[in-house]
């Protein structure tokens, strides 16, 4: 079974932050784009092997809407 899972990445001066709103407190960091990544698929994985089933499925059935809200700064 394949899951959709929405993963947000922040970048700031010491490297990437990830989280996958979805899974509560599934996130994790790295130096680069690409080893984030690599982690937070890691994580993710390792969350839903935590998971029953049902609980899999109560998640899928969330929605989580994104837009981006662009502010100027004077």
């Amino acid at each position: 079974m394949s899951y959709n899972l929405n993963v947000i990445v922040e970048k700031d001066e010491e490297g990437y932050y990830a989280y996958c709103p979805e899974l509560e407190g599934c996130q994790t960091q790295g130096d680069t784009l690409d080893e984030t990544m690599v982690n937070i698929k890691e994580a993710i994985d390792l969350y839903l092997e935590t998971l029953s089933e049902e609980e899999k499925k109560e998640i899928i059935r969330n929605e989580i809407y994104i837009t981006n809200y662009e502010v100027k700064v004077a």
